[in-house]
């Protein structure tokens, strides 16, 4: 039998996603009243310019007091997208605070202060979701934390950023530099007026951290993910991959070490295979794999990003928190007992492709190989090219430590026939 008396919902933030939000609870209101048991009503919405004309909403339930709003005490659940640190960490813990459960997108803040915030929502018997935090539209918090709860999970893989993954496949199939790739995702409204948060990596790190901390069961904050951004990919990055049958992509990346001690997470560009499903993906969609005992390899892929997916991920967590506020229950809190340490990029082991510019002349190839084994760093190919003077000399190495990796490039600076090193990239996916 469902309940007449509506669950009342609060939305934060009434931009693109937001407005998807409120589009969505009102078009698809009986539907989403017989999935829950109960109507949902929306109840305030908490923005920053109120003159501004939103169609579908009555402007009776636009404030600027975002504070008043979540301290009402009648609201059931708080839908926060307005983004960044504060005010949304208070706004959050003060929805707690006074009854009600949190659905968020906000990826940045869950990263930093995500212990702190799911201790808040366990002391006041209140639900934390967040599948629109990672990957849009796609379901991977959900899998992770609940599909997932009996099996072990390895590794997570994936592209995060629809962004960056947009640029480098620009680059890719049309041997577009880096700047106009940015360029055409900028006009087609891919990258931010400032994408710096994209292309340098902090979006995909955040997300990183997210994966990693519920993957392995231990507490993964953004200062513990590496990064590398993508701004230094060239065309000529492009045309080496190619020759490897590789292609480039920006990649986040978190993993179990093989003796289950540790865990790391980072995020940097990479060659994929293009055998590798991820080498498919196009556009600025997202895909992740995930790796685990017994289901084996996962893939999830979708749209990564937009008002509309964004916002299928929140009415998700919504439907799923007002199901449990009607069962008087929460779901699953933070899971962090594993505790694992979290590992520095030093330590990560994978494959390497080096792009060095040479003197052309007899015996650079065998001093090149002298460092690479006097590192322990095993070469697995060698490709030289050069004329009139000058060569370009390739090596794509065994699996080696970023540790050991970086003193073989030190070392190699430091020849008289090494004229610089042009580029170094991780390959991935094998």
């Amino acid at each position: 039998m469902m309940r007449t008396r509506p669950l009342k919902v609060a939305l934060l933030g009434c931009g693109v996603v937001g407005s998807e939000v409120a589009r969505i609870m009102t078009t698809h209101a009986d539907d989403l009243a017989a999935r829950i048991g109960a109507p949902v009503e929306l109840a305030g919405v908490a923005v920053r310019r109120p003159s501004k004309v939103r169609e579908g909403i009555d402007p009776a339930l636009v404030t600027t007091d975002a504070t008043a709003l979540v301290k009402r005490g009648d609201i059931d659940v708080i839908v926060e997208v307005i983004g960044g640190i504060e005010p949304a960490r208070t706004l959050i813990t003060t929805a707690f605070e006074h009854g009600a459960s949190v659905v968020s997108a906000n990826k940045a803040l869950l990263a930093q202060d995500g212990a702190a915030l799911h201790k808040a929502a366990e002391d006041h018997d209140a639900d934390l979701y967040y599948e629109a935090a990672v990957a849009g539209a796609i379901p991977l918090i959900r899998p992770l934390r609940e599909s997932l709860a009996g099996d072990k999970v390895n590794r997570v893989l994936g592209i995060v950023n629809g962004t960056t993954n947009f640029i480098l496949d620009k680059m890719d199939s049309t041997g577009a530099g880096y700047q106009e790739a940015l360029d055409e995702a900028t006009a087609l409204g891919y990258a931010e007026a400032d994408p710096t948060a994209d292309v340098e990596g902090f979006d995909a790190a955040a997300k990183a951290a997210i994966l990693a901390g519920i993957a392995f069961h231990t507490r993964v904050r953004l200062d513990d993910v590496y990064r590398e951004g993508m701004t230094e990919v060239t065309a000529a990055d492009f045309a080496s991959a190619k020759n490897m049958g590789c292609t480039i992509k920006l990649l986040a990346i978190c993993e179990r070490a093989e003796d289950g001690g540790s865990v790391t997470a980072r995020v940097h560009p990479a060659m994929i295979p293009l055998t590798h499903p991820l080498a498919s993906v196009r556009g600025a969609y997202n895909a992740v794999f995930v790796e685990s005992d017994a289901a084996g390899q996962l893939m999830f892929y979708g749209p990564g990003a937009g008002g509309a997916p964004t916002a299928s991920a929140v009415l998700g967590d919504l439907v799923a928190v007002c199901r449990n506020r009607l069962n008087g229950a929460t779901g699953p809190g933070e899971s962090a007992y594993a505790a694992l340490p979290v590992s520095g990029m030093g330590e990560v082991v994978t494959r390497y492709h080096i792009s060095l510019d040479v003197a052309d002349k007899p015996g650079v190839l065998a001093q090149v190989a002298t460092v690479f084994a006097e590192h322990g760093v095993s070469i697995d190919t060698v490709r030289q090219t050069g004329k009139d003077g000058e060569a370009s000399l390739v090596v794509v190495t065994h699996r080696a430590s970023d540790a050991s990796l970086s003193g073989t490039v030190e070392a190699l600076r430091k020849l008289d026939t090494v004229r610089g090193v042009a580029s170094i990239m991780r390959v991935e996916g094998e």
